[in-house]
């Protein structure tokens, strides 16, 4: 896993320079804020989900976007991905220690927008 990936190099109190081309860090923020890597975590900061319950939670992605996304944030260090060795194999996700920490302010950016949205109409 990358999880070094996360505020500073390790082992030094340098910080990344997200505005270089190269940086590790650029990456990560580039998957996160994806058109699909941020309805992921969103949908899994409450509790862990199989492919398909996390595919049905995500109206509009495509099996494909969806595992191209996964892969993406499982190689930052952000989901954590579990295999049961079952016919058909049974793949669940779930955000690890870095995912919470990256999704908490997506949540709480979410939940202000919603709340300044004027209320639906039921009809």
């Amino acid at each position: 896993m990358v999880e070094g990936v996360q505020r500073r190099q390790a082992g030094t109190t340098e910080r990344y320079d997200v505005f270089h081309t190269d940086c590790a860090a650029r990456d990560v923020v580039d998957h996160v804020t994806s058109r699909w890597g941020v309805w992921v975590l969103i949908s899994l900061r409450s509790n862990s989900l199989r492919f398909y319950e996390l595919r049905e939670s995500i109206q509009g992605v495509s099996e494909k976007m969806l595992a191209q996304t996964l892969r993406a944030l499982v190689q930052d260090g952000l989901v954590w991905r579990e295999v049961e060795p079952t016919t058909p194999p049974q793949v669940t996700y779930g955000l690890t220690e870095f995912g919470r920490d990256v999704g908490e302010p997506l949540t709480e950016l979410f939940d202000r927008i919603t709340r300044r949205l004027p209320p639906r109409d039921a009809g």
